[in-house]
């Protein structure tokens, strides 16, 4: 099974029935691969496609081994499951002319949440919701992956353009874990020019912005802490507790200060605590979400995390471990990339706004490509595509108005063929 075959919209409709989440995009990288592979793109994938010392928030291997045997029975093509070799993640290639080596990035990876199931939502009425239940495509990933596919089936069937398209079909977006493993490979050596996008954002469809600039740098730092459990009624001084440490460094994370270079946040968006109401509490568990303005603020902001996390520790007599499970960087785009997104967004059907830059106020993984294709000379802009989403992102009831695939491809494509 390949998504050869299917239109853009059954291709995203296919991906939003069965949702894959960060590094369990088996069924999807399969999928899309052979299609490409068919029509002579050189395909890379898996330990070929990213770095996987680079890794950051994997599952266990008992949960990838999972989501590796439900996109077996789900119908994905063995032999490129085979060649995955248990990671995600792809980068197919192809020369079309003499031109520059120009690369577009998507993501495909789901949500870990759970899907609205009533005939206020669009998916569950036309019957393509999620079938797993605890994942859902609530930031348009599965447009994004179509996306890609429809980038390459119309430089096939329209006359390509000058130059050599690399499409890196991105795992774990969410959670900022996919780009930094995919970036710190070869394949962006040759890359002169990138173009990374999204849809929805909020706008209608038929907006496009050439240039999204300035997402927050990111990171998120797992905590666990480990006491010793004792009977909260009968023996409470034996004990040492893991969650009185934990609720000790959530109430200090929030009190790091803010910065006067520029903005900074911080979050303490998961907390665990499995035991006993009666039982001092062994083992705690949380993630704390920073971001800022620049790297360098992140930085302040992580810094000042893992001193509050240790003190919390030392406050308690606790012992605890951390670990990173994603992060991002920021970027501005480059002047010419803009331009020549704005110029091909203003020759396609069914675009009727175009806006040059905006300010992007979350965070984007894609930001370890757009920098290593900058740092390496390279121009690089990450573009915005309007799909009249009826709810925010990452919420139960997200979903996009369909004809902003297309939209997405022909900007895409109009852009590449500026370089002709």
């Amino acid at each position: 099974m390949s998504t050869a075959g299917m239109t853009l919209v059954e291709i995203r409709r296919d991906l939003h029935a069965r949702p894959e989440a960060g590094w369990k995009e088996f069924r999807t990288t399969a999928m899309v691969a052979a299609e490409l592979e068919e029509r002579g793109f050189d395909v890379h994938l898996g330990p070929g496609a990213v770095n996987v010392d680079e890794r950051l928030g994997v599952p266990d291997a008992d949960e990838l081994a999972a989501a590796e045997a439900r996109a077996r029975e789900a119908g994905a093509p063995a032999e490129y499951l085979d060649r995955m070799d248990g990671v995600t993640g792809l980068v197919a290639a192809k020369r079309y002319g003499d031109g520059p080596v120009v690369g577009v990035r998507v993501d495909m990876d789901a949500l870990e949440r759970q899907e609205a199931m009533d005939d206020d939502h669009r998916p569950a009425r036309e019957g393509f919701a999620s079938t797993h239940p605890g994942e859902m495509h609530a930031c348009a990933h599965d447009g994004h992956t179509a996306i890609g596919v429809g980038i390459a089936r119309a430089l096939d069937d329209e006359g390509g353009f000058d130059g050599t398209l690399k499409l890196f079909f991105q795992p774990a977006e969410e959670g900022g874990r996919g780009g930094k493993p995919m970036s710190e490979t070869d394949h962006l050596d040759d890359v002169e020019h990138l173009v990374a996008l999204h849809l929805g954002l909020d706008m209608e469809t038929g907006t496009v912005v050439a240039g999204y600039d300035r997402p927050l740098s990111n990171a998120k730092l797992d905590v666990t802490y480990h006491g010793e459990p004792a009977h909260a009624g009968g023996a409470p001084n034996e004990g040492r507790n893991a969650l009185q440490a934990m609720a000790t460094a959530i109430s200090n994370c929030y009190g790091i200060p803010r910065h006067a270079d520029g903005p900074t946040r911080v979050n303490v968006g998961q907390v665990h605590s499995p035991n006993a109401q009666n039982v001092i509490s062994e083992e705690a568990r949380m993630r704390v979400e920073v971001r800022g303005e620049t790297a360098a603020l992140n930085e302040y902001m992580l810094d000042r995390a893992r001193k509050v996390v240790e003190g919390a520790a030392v406050m308690h007599d606790v012992e605890y471990e951390t670990g990173l499970f994603g992060k991002t960087t920021t970027f501005v785009c480059d002047d010419d990339m803009v331009d020549r997104v704005v110029d091909a967004a203003g020759r396609v059907a069914g675009v009727d706004t175009v806006h040059e830059r905006q300010n992007f106020g979350g965070s984007e993984d894609a930001s370890y490509l757009v920098r290593r294709v900058q740092q390496g000379g390279g121009t690089a802009t990450y573009v915005g595509v309007g799909a009249s989403n009826p709810a925010g992102h990452h919420t139960a009831y997200f979903d996009i108005e369909e004809d902003s695939l297309r939209v997405g491809v022909d900007v895409v494509v109009e852009t590449l063929r500026s370089f002709s």
